[in-house]
């Protein structure tokens, strides 16, 4: 196999969510592989940041203040990104939020419905969106950035993993009708990640909530962000070039999620 079917030269990549967590590791990863980056977060700071890192690498990088449930936001970031990079060829929806950590007949529908603008909605209209360039383009890649939590679900984030389901959902109908434009579509399914979002919610009480998932885990441990970066990858990459459709499960090996 010819490894440079990895490389991601001459190839823009947006990222939303994309200055911390998940996002900033993969933005990183795809720079190092020769992507120019876009990265889409709320706050300049941490973009400014993650922009520093990525230039350093020797990419082009354009961060740009994003509220990736609001269509208008999306629709300047589209612009912004046309006008700088000129095309996008990878686009990975990452951003998400679980504000309230509650059983589903306890949540209050304002963080509901926070849940599913952002990490349902706001998937739908950018992925939209993107996907027309895409297809005037001859192509490109879309990766949603799902959850185990879409088929395991866990205690306590439970309208989270009904967004989850929803962007599998959506990744496969999209995979679907866009195939015949050379468009491929996938979801990459994190198991349990330290990150700023997971970090309250994987030690909650005494429960210790990280050391019972490690201990579910072949692996032995919960996942890092850079854990994440081969497989986001190879979706992304030639490697993958007969991949669309699918949920690259990423999860250490987990035996169950339920407690």
């Amino acid at each position: 196999m010819n490894l440079d079917r990895f490389r991601l030269d001459q190839k823009v990549a947006l990222i939303t969510g994309g200055s911390r967590g998940i996002g900033r590791a993969i933005a990183l990863c795809f720079a190092g592989a020769g992507a120019d980056i876009v990265i889409a977060a709320r706050k300049q700071e941490q973009l400014d940041a993650t922009s520093s890192e990525i230039t350093s690498l020797g990419r082009r990088c354009l961060a740009v203040t994003t509220h990736a449930a609001k269509v208008e936001a999306l629709d300047n970031l589209i612009e912004k990104t046309m006008k700088e990079m000129g095309r996008i060829d990878i686009l990975v929806c990452n951003a998400a939020t679980n504000p309230q950590n509650c059983p589903v007949i306890e949540t209050d529908e304002w963080a509901w419905d926070a849940v599913m603008n952002l990490n349902l909605k706001g998937y739908f209209l950018l992925s939209q969106r993107v996907a027309k360039i895409m297809k005037e383009q001859g192509g490109g890649v879309i990766i949603f950035v799902g959850s185990t939590n879409a088929f395991q679900p866990n205690r306590g984030v439970g309208v989270y993993s009904v967004s989850k389901a929803g962007e599998h959902a959506l990744a496969q109908v999209l995979a679907y009708e866009l195939g015949q434009f050379n468009i491929r579509v996938n979801t990459l399914a994190p198991g349990a990640t330290r990150t700023d979002m997971t970090q309250p919610a994987l030690k909650t009480g005494e429960s210790m909530m990280e050391k019972e998932i490690s201990k579910r885990t072949a692996m032995g441990r919960i996942a890092e962000t850079e854990d994440m970066e081969g497989a986001a990858l190879f979706l992304a990459s030639d490697a993958g070039r007969f991949v669309t459709g699918q949920t690259l499960v990423v999860d250490g090996g987990a035996v169950t999620y339920i407690y």
